[in-house]
């Protein structure tokens, strides 16, 4: 039995830190996983310039309700869910992703909480565990699952490693050059080939 494992921002749709960092014109609100690979500095930087400029979870919401999947996301989920069980495993917020996982179709995704007041000021976040995707894979793994994953940044390769096949999909070059036990695929066409090169299972277009 397989089951492929997918990172969300960055493969499926765009980086919502970036998007929000280019409406608010704050330049350091565009680091990502892909840029600074501990995601608890980098939240923690996150957080504190949202409270700098007094940045609400409203703000980002609005924001979030604007943008579309990427340009063949759609297609390829659904391509996917014909031929594998699918989990999106990202480090994304609940309270971020629906509108995004509405225009998929609703995938499976396991991601994380964030803290608010009442005020609507983000104050803190919950991880749903310590290291999730390589913890998801592995206890899928347990299941009797074999785990085909993809990602594009340094929060992935985890994922990437712990994966009986790994892909680095949409990656930039410096995580390509640290990584290069990870085929690097540019697109979701590739991606689709690569699965199914991957795959035990008799699998076609």
């Amino acid at each position: 039995m397989e089951l492929a494992c997918l990172d969300l921002e960055g493969v499926l749709v765009p980086e919502i830190w970036i998007a929000f960092a280019e409406r608010t014109g704050i330049e350091e609100l565009r680091a990502t996983t892909r840029d600074i690979p501990d995601y608890n500095v980098l939240m923690r930087q996150r957080l504190d310039i949202l409270q700098q400029h007094n940045l609400k979870i409203d703000d980002i919401q609005q924001v979030i309700a604007t943008l579309q999947p990427l340009p063949g996301a759609i297609e390829f989920i659904a391509w996917l869910r014909e031929r594998f069980q699918v989990i999106i495993l990202s480090d994304t917020f609940y309270e971020f992703s629906q509108p995004l996982m509405r225009q998929l179709n609703w995938p499976t995704l396991f991601c994380h909480k964030l803290v608010t007041d009442a005020s609507g000021t983000v104050v803190n976040y919950q991880l749903r565990q310590e290291d999730p995707k390589r913890a998801s894979v592995e206890a899928l793994q347990s299941l009797n699952y074999r785990v085909l994953a993809a990602g594009d940044s340094y929060n992935d390769t985890t994922m990437l490693a712990a994966a009986d096949v790994g892909f680095l999909i949409h990656a930039p070059q410096n995580v390509i050059e640290e990584f290069p036990q990870f085929k690097p695929l540019d697109s979701l066409e590739a991606l689709k080939r690569a699965f199914l090169e991957a795959s035990e299972r008799d699998l076609t277009l």
